[in-house]
Parts: C-alpha cells; sequence; structure tokens
C-alpha cells in the first residue's frame, strides 16, 4: 500500500470513529423508572368527569392518566388505538367494529370487556343524564356486543368525526359498577390510579402496576398542584417546589426562562385558534370588501410578536396545524394598507368608520391582540373603540346575543370548523354553500375525498374573510431541564404523562 493511501485510509477510519462516537454521545437518553412529578395547573377542576362538565381542566389531569377511551390522539396529533387493539369501519362508513385489549385492568382489578363499552355509550345517549357533547353521539343507531372482546357500532348515517369523537375526552371508557364515583374518584383503565384530592390545593395519582402498556408508566408518582397566580407558579418552579407549569405561561415569562440553564421551555401549539371575531349581522360587517379590507390591514407577524413574544403560529383559516386536513392558507390576504384602503372606498367607506371591540378581561392575549389590532385598522380609517368586558358578560352579551361588533378570543375545541355551519352561532355567519359542503364532509367515508371537502371549507370561509384568523395559540410548557418527553404540542385537552419520566 502506497504511503499517501494508507495515510487517507487511517485519517477515513479515524474520522469514522470519531463521528460515531460524537453520535453515541448525541444519542436519546434511556428513560428511566421512578420518582415523583409535580405539575401546577391554574385552574381546579369543578368535578373529575370528562363527560358531563366541558372544563378543560378535568381532562388536564385525568384523561390519558387516570382515564381512556377505545382510541386516542397522540402527540403527533394521530389517532391511535388505547383501549382497543385494532378497528375496522365499513365501506359505507355506517359500522365500525373494535376489537378490545385482552387483560386490560381498572384500577380495582376488575377485567374490562364489552359490556363497559356498552354501558359508558349507553350512558352518554341517556336523556335523563346532562350530557353537554351528546351529538358527538347522534347517529348511533345500535350498539352490539359481539362477544367479550368486540363491540359493534351500527351508525344511522355516515359520519366522518365519529372515530374522532371516539378519540375526545368525552368518549372515556367507564367502570359501569362504579360510574357513580367518576366525578369524585374515579377508577380507570389508566396509567394512574387515583389516590387523593386535596380541595384547593391538590389531586394526587399513582402508578398502576398492571397498566395494560407494558413498561409504562416511567413516573411513581404525580401531583396536579393548583396555583392560580401565574406569578406564584413561576416562583414555585423557581423554587424547585414544582417540576412542570403545562399551561398558563405568558409569552413574557416564557422568554425568561428560556435563557434561565435550569428550565427549557416548548414552543408547542395547542388546538386553539385565536379569531377576531366578526359579527355578520351587523352592517359594515356584513360586507365581505370591509371584512377582507380588515385582513389586508392585519399583520400577522407584528402581532404575534407584540402581542405573543413571537409566539405563537399564524393561520389563515379556522383549523390549528396539528389537524390532519390543515392547509396553509396565511396568504389569503397578505399584510396590504393600500389595497385595504382601496377596498374600504370600494365599500362606500373611503373615510372609514367607527366601531366597537369588546374584549374579554380574562384573557391577556385577546387584550394585547385587541389592542394592537386596533392599532393596525386606525392606519386605514377604522377606529376601534375599546371596551374591556368581565368574563361573565362576555358570555351573555357577545357569545349568547351577539351584542357586540368585534371581539377577540381563541376557539379551543378541537376540529371545530363545524361551527361555521351554525347560523346562529355568535357570529351570526350564515352560508348554505358551506353548510351543504360542511355536511357532506362530515357524511364522507372516503378519506380522501374528505380530507378535500375539508380543504374546501377552510378555502370557503377564508376567501369569505368570515373572520380575522389570527394564531394559534403557542402551548409553551416550561419545566425543569430534567423533565423529559413531555408534550411539546398539545393536539387534544390533556397533559398526558404517560411516557414523561425523569433524568437524574
Amino acid at each position: 500500500m502506497k504511503r499517501s493511501v494508507f495515510f487517507s485510509f487511517v485519517f477515513l477510519t479515524f474520522f469514522l470513529l470519531a463521528h460515531l462516537s460524537h453520535g453515541q454521545t448525541k444519542a436519546k437518553p434511556k428513560p428511566v423508572y421512578g420518582g415523583s412529578l409535580t405539575v401546577a395547573q391554574g385552574v381546579e377542576p369543578p368535578g373529575l368527569d370528562p363527560t358531563v362538565a366541558t372544563s378543560a381542566a378535568i381532562p388536564r389531569v385525568v384523561y390519558g392518566n387516570v382515564l381512556e377511551g377505545l382510541v386516542r390522539i397522540d402527540r403527533t396529533g394521530k389517532i391511535v388505538p388505547a383501549l382497543a387493539s385494532d378497528y375496522k369501519v365499513s365501506k359505507d362508513g355506517k359500522e365500525y367494529t373494535f376489537h378490545l385489549k385482552k387483560g386490560v385492568k381498572f384500577h380495582d382489578g376488575k377485567l374490562l370487556d364489552a359490556e363497559d363499552v356498552k354501558f359508558t355509550f349507553g350512558r352518554l345517549m341517556d336523556p335523563q343524564i346532562t350530557i353537554p357533547n351528546r351529538r358527538y353521539y347522534q347517529d348511533i343507531e345500535l350498539i352490539e356486543v359481539v362477544d367479550a372482546h368486540t363491540i359493534k357500532f351500527k351508525l344511522k348515517n355516515p359520519n366522518s368525526m365519529f372515530l374522532f369523537n371516539l378519540a375526545r375526552p368525552d368518549s372515556i371508557i367507564i367502570h359501569s359498577q362504579v360510574a357513580d364515583k367518576l366525578k369524585t374518584a374515579p377508577v380507570g383503565t389508566g396509567p394512574f390510579r387515583f389516590v387523593e384530592w386535596v380541595r384547593g390545593d391538590r389531586i394526587l395519582l399513582e402508578k398502576f402496576g398492571a397498566y395494560h402498556r407494558k413498561g409504562l408508566p416511567y413516573l411513581d408518582k404525580v401531583t396536579f398542584k393548583f396555583i392560580g397566580d401565574p406569578s406564584a407558579q413561576i416562583a414555585s418552579l423557581k423554587a424547585g417546589d414544582i417540576d412542570v407549569i403545562g399551561y398558563d405561561v405568558s409569552p413574557e415569562n416564557a422568554l425568561l426562562l428560556e435563557k434561565d440553564p435550569r428550565f427549557k421551555v416548548f414552543n408547542g401549539y395547542t388546538t386553539t385558534e385565536v379569531i377576531l371575531s366578526t359579527n355578520h349581522s351587523r352592517k359594515p360587517f356584513n360586507d365581505v370588501r370591509v371584512r377582507r379590507a380588515m385582513a389586508h390591514a392585519i399583520d400577522r407577524t407584528a402581532l404575534i410578536k407584540g402581542a405573543m413574544s413571537g409566539y405563537g403560529t399564524p393561520i389563515g383559516s379556522h383549523m390549528d396545524p396539528g389537524n390532519p386536513y390543515y392547509i396553509d392558507l396565511t396568504n389569503t390576504y397578505p399584510y396590504n394598507p393600500e389595497k385595504a384602503k382601496q377596498l374600504l372606498a370600494e365599500a362606500g367607506y373611503p373615510n372609514g368608520f367607527e366601531a366597537v371591540i369588546k374584549l374579554p378581561e380574562r384573557f391577556a392575549y385577546a387584550k394585547r391582540s385587541g389592542e394592537i389590532i386596533a392599532d393596525m385598522l386606525s392606519k386605514i380609517g377604522i377606529q376601534l373603540k375599546i371596551e374591556l368586558t368581565e368574563w361573565g358578560q362576555w358570555i351573555d352579551r357577545v357569545f349568547k346575543n351577539a351584542d357586540f361588533d368585534l371581539t377577540v378570543i381563541g376557539h379551543s375545541e378541537p376540529f371545530d370548523i363545524d361551527i361555521y355551519g351554525n347560523p346562529k352561532y355568535y357570529f351570526r355567519y350564515d352560508n348554505p354553500k358551506f353548510q351543504e359542503t360542511l355536511k357532506k364532509a362530515e357524511m364522507e367515508p372516503d378519506p380522501k375525498l374528505r380530507r378535500d371537502l375539508y380543504i374546501t371549507l377552510q378555502k370557503m370561509i377564508a376567501e369569505d374573510a368570515v373572520n380575522g384568523f389570527l394564531f394559534v395559540l403557542p402551548s409553551l410548557p416550561t419545566m425543569k431541564k430534567e423533565v423529559m418527553n413531555w408534550w411539546k404540542d398539545y393536539p387534544m385537552t390533556c397533559q398526558d404523562v404517560t411516557e414523561v419520566w425523569i433524568q437524574k
């Protein structure tokens, strides 16, 4: 071997070994078993039954941790099996067959079977029980127990949202013998069992040793600590009294904590679309030219920087990036004040007009966004008077009675584009073509055709500038650097700690 070739060979070998060694040091660390985790939560749940109350504080404690459904939404937003091992949908979309995992135990030792599933959905459909989201199950015609581990749902009509609805916290499978305890001491099949609830202070969960997903969970205990004041949450994190703030971290605090080597902040997305809601039953907002003018006058990048310290994902329609049908429509109305003025003049408002924007005082993101939007719209002649409104009054006046011109609010329910099909909804959008297309989408069994229909729906409300589509609220979970595998994004309302572990 020639000397130059020999040295080239040695150098290459050394380089490869060094590169491999470097790669090994960067390898993903292996999970560690044991330890306790304390999570700060700003709002204490009114109860622990997610089927009878709509408070987001309930699933943030129990869903995925204590209680589970047939299927679930994973951290990427995909629908995956949970208590079901697999499922099959008929070609006409009217029959769903689920095969349950065998050997799944409730926390009291009872084995899960198809009768529990039948009981669960019978309860959800029972008119004698108050179920806020009963509409999720309105197309169920028959529930048939095929055998101990097989259950079949027969629908009156194809419903493309049915599987997604089964992945919501509303569809957790209930232990039929202890259903009465669900609100205060739930017995589920999840990785953690309920231990105690000290009202006004905390809920304690403990590892369930017989959990059906082998090797999980990693943690021994999880405590949800109720701390309403965001400043107190930050102080507790810095003092080491809590490990994670899953929600409620303000953008400015996230920015500061990101610079502290003791902590880490994830800039993820949620299912909350923040919009400039527009009352279509009032002039001049019933004129599409006016709505398009406002859309052109809003600089989303500057808005996110000013209101959210740069955190948040811009949107151009009413769908979050975690949805499998999402498309980017942010360029439908690019920032163009001159175009906005031209549209206003065409609509008969060459000098602009005056209006009132009612902002819910409770939410900092809404107040900040509303103030910045008022400034942006003033540049094209639209003068907005800002009214800060107490939350109860906002619900009564704006949401229930449509007594408003404009407002800013986040819509947190996942996959809620269907609200644009309801002409009585608070922004009073009435488009028969949208309603017809929505009905087709909800009844389309073919996944590709269904996706095409939902894309059409997004484009329809974007082009119609129904509302000012602003940004998706960031999740900003903040934690000690030792906390591993926390969800970056929140494609479902939950704080699933099944796969979370603490680095020693």
